[in-house]
């Protein structure tokens, strides 16, 4: 039976397309899926207080019997009009945003500044919109970030809206996380309805790199909204056919790729391949719409690329992380192929081997599941795995057009895809990056529970659901015996817990209504007890530097070379506009790290007023570890005496100072809000300004001062981009400004006055 709005048929199929109901999808004949479209309501309601409902269809589906009723045959059957959502369902979802948004506000000046190197490129593109454009890391435009600037833009609007501050940084990335809970309940509902749906806003929301990355100003939390978002779209597009999704997915990709690069792209192969053989067209348009999505990836996200690259190097700023001022370069080496196979052009670590042990931690298939990366993303991906291959099963003998497979592929796809790249990529790796896998294992959790949960009263479903619970379960015990002092009777309650609801579970076909709702609920409350003791765990922490970790301290983690960087007790900015402590970096040490020079303040003293201050040792979070990389990858208190001393000789220059080293500059100007060179880029390794380019800033009267100290390229034992340890551009700036000017001391920290030469000068 064909409807009006889709009378076309598919030569390939020999069958009918059928387009869903203008809310939902329709079951198609004989297709198995049709059990999965009208699976209850209740699968994901032992999350609510108010337990499963059963009988309450997604849209588009008919009723589902009530819990101990047979379920209904698999017939074909006539579209009607879509069923309303139950009354309960948008108050539920509500609820669920509002409490995301509570939960993930909730401490969030704690964080400070977070970190500071994008926080200064925030502070910029506020005062200066050619800095906005650019991503600069200084109002000057001397350089930019080592990423695209997409996701700074709604950070720099805001604070140009409400000044600079914690929360004019943060929360734009709180209403990212929100978002993506809202994009991929909509899309759980519109396939497995709201109880579905429910269930995993809930697991994505609960995620503990979630609750760290959606409140902190990194760009993964606005790359997994896009990512989500392109998912739905995607979704959309496979249930009408119609090319207006595909073009607004391609649009979220290309976005996502201003965002991140190239790890925007890690989806597509699997988000193209699944329209590509089930789209409800005709082959030629299929492809024809692949292609206009093409195009309008290339143009959303190639149109920033294309500027910077047609504008005249000497007036737009540097291209920070690039051998050659170039973009492209960046793209493909330093955050490219460069981190596929380790061969990352002054990175400050990589070279790690499928298999072996890497300065970024040990490659594999299990690398999703270690010490190192299991307590931020793992505890529902065994969940996600087993019901990906369920739904799989349960669709295979339906249609190719069928949607609820398409969407399993999609999710799962997009799930696979990014955890295997992950699992094997040899370069620069950081525990917060799995934040990309969240919106997937939630979507596929949500789905899956939900088509096991119409079957129960099948045997292998029963199984399959009881299986489910007790290896989540068992995963969630094995997590939390990696954390022993933190809620040590946690795993023993998630485990009894989930082999109990296990039981009940496997008898669900067969005992009554009750007890199938409190081995429902009691299931639920054990797989999502681990991750949520860890997202409160992690809302409670302040996290500043360039490597965060979610949770409680684990024996094993590391986040970086030598050791685990964890969050860090970076301080919020005192009343007087001090930043955070930002004592962050590789505890445990680093390649190269005796040539690093300290950074300014890193002396272990207090700044007096208000500044900034922190209870450890410098370079160690509060999880302890060894001497850290101090500036370069977190940045450092400000003494009162040195702010001052920078803003009051300003005036009449183009930088109020220049430090080796983006956080090292990023701490000062965030002080002093004036700009700070940052020499070097991130690591203080990108070849610029050059030496002859320094001397003629300094000629001109464009720099006060140097700090003294700072990143990889200024001591002698790191190696950087500019060739042998201590030979790059930074290293002869700083060796050159030793010799031929004063120093002054301010506080704690020594400056060079590039306006007063020394006397044999």
């Amino acid at each position: 039976m064909t409807t009006p709005r889709d009378p076309q048929s598919d030569p390939a199929d020999g069958a009918p397309l059928h387009a869903p109901a203008p809310n939902g999808p329709q079951a198609g004949a004989g297709s198995a899926a049709g059990g999965l479209r009208s699976a209850s309501a209740g699968t994901a309601a032992p999350a609510a207080a108010s337990g499963p409902a059963a009988g309450v269809p997604p849209h588009g589906a008919h009723a589902a019997p009530a819990v101990g009723d047979p379920p209904p045959p698999q017939t074909a059957v006539s579209p009607g009009p879509p069923t309303a959502d139950p009354r309960w369902a948008r108050p539920a979802f509500l609820a669920l945003l509002l409490a995301t948004g509570v939960l993930y506000l909730c401490n969030l000046h704690a964080s400070g500044y977070a970190n500071s190197f994008y926080s200064a490129a925030v502070q910029a593109g506020s005062q200066s919109w050619k800095a906005f454009f650019f991503g600069s890391l200084d109002a000057a435009n001397a350089i930019t970030v080592d990423k695209p600037p997409a996701a700074l833009w709604p950070m720099a609007l805001s604070v140009r809206l409400f000044g600079l501050n914690s929360w004019a940084i943060l929360v734009p990335e709180v209403l990212m996380g929100v978002g993506t809970v809202a994009v991929v309940h909509a899309s759980v509902r519109r396939r497995s309805g709201p109880g579905a749906a429910l269930l995993a806003g809930a697991v994505l929301a609960l995620t503990p790199v979630a609750a760290l990355m959606f409140r902190f100003n990194n760009p993964d939390a606005l790359l997994a909204l896009l990512m989500a978002v392109a998912c739905h779209l995607v979704v959309r597009a496979l249930e009408d056919g119609r090319t207006r999704w595909l073009v607004w997915a391609g649009v979220a990709v290309g976005f996502a790729f201003l965002t991140k690069t190239l790890q925007a792209f890690l989806i597509l192969p699997a988000l193209a391949a699944v329209y590509a053989v089930c789209a409800p067209v005709r082959p030629r348009k299929r492809f024809a719409q692949l292609a206009l999505a093409t195009v309008a990836l290339v143009v959303s996200g190639g149109w920033w690329v294309a500027v910077v690259e047609l504008w005249p190097a000497s007036s737009r700023p540097y291209i920070g992380g690039s051998q050659n001022n170039s973009f492209l370069e960046l793209t493909f080496g330093y955050n490219g192929l460069g981190r596929l196979n380790g061969d990352e052009t002054g990175s400050v670590g990589g070279g790690g081997a499928p298999g072996g042990g890497g300065r970024w931690g040990e490659t594999g298939w299990d690398r999703m599941f270690n010490d190192d990366i299991g307590g931020q993303i793992s505890w529902l991906l065994p969940a996600a795995l087993i019901l990906l291959v369920a739904g799989l099963v349960l669709s295979r003998k339906a249609g190719r057009t069928d949607v609820t497979r398409a969407a399993f592929l999609v999710w799962g796809g997009s799930l696979l895809t990014t955890a295997v790249v992950f699992s094997f990529m040899a370069g620069i790796f950081h525990q917060y990056y799995t934040v990309a896998l969240a919106p997937y294992v939630a979507a596929v959790t949500g789905m899956g529970a939900a088509a096991l949960w119409h079957r129960r009263r099948e045997t292998w479903a029963a199984l399959t659901l009881a299986a489910t619970v007790t290896a989540t379960a068992a995963w969630g015990y094995v997590l939390l015996h990696r954390t022993p002092d933190y809620l040590p009777w946690l795993r023993w309650l998630v485990l009894v817990g989930g082999l109990t609801a296990a039981l009940g579970l496997v008898f669900a076909g067969r005992a009554g209504r009750r007890v199938v709702l409190a081995a429902a609920g009691l299931g639920v409350a054990a797989s999502l007890a681990g991750p949520t003791a860890y997202t409160l765990s992690t809302v409670r922490e302040g996290h500043s530097g360039s490597i965060v970790t979610a949770g409680p301290a684990s024996t094993g983690r590391g986040g970086g070379p030598g050791g685990g960087g964890g969050p860090q007790n970076g301080a919020p900015p005192g009343a007087d506009g001090n930043g955070p402590s930002q004592n962050g970096g590789f505890p445990g040490g680093g390649p190269g790290q005796d040539g690093f020079g300290a950074p300014p303040g890193a002396d272990g003293t207090t700044p007096p007023d208000g500044a900034g201050t922190t209870t450890e040792a410098p370079g160690q979070g509060p999880r302890g570890g060894g001497a850290g990389m101090g500036g370069l990858l977190g940045g450092t208190d400000v003494d009162a005496e040195a702010r001052e001393l920078l803003e009051a000789g300003a005036a009449g220059h183009t930088w109020a100072a220049a430090a080796v080293g983006a956080q090292n500059a990023a701490s000062y100007q965030l002080a002093t809000g004036e700009p700070v060179m940052a020499i070097g880029g991130f690591n203080g390794t990108d070849p610029s300004p050059t030496l002859a380019q320094f001397q003629q800033y300094v000629k001109d009267g464009h720099i006060h001062y140097l700090l003294s100290g700072g990143g990889a390229g200024a001591g002698g034992g790191g190696t950087g981009r500019g060739g042998a340890a201590g030979t790059g551009a930074a290293s002869r700036i700083t060796a050159w400004v030793q010799s031929h000017f004063t120093h002054v001391t301010a506080g704690s920290v020594t400056f060079y006055d590039l306006t007063r030469p020394t006397s044999e000068n």
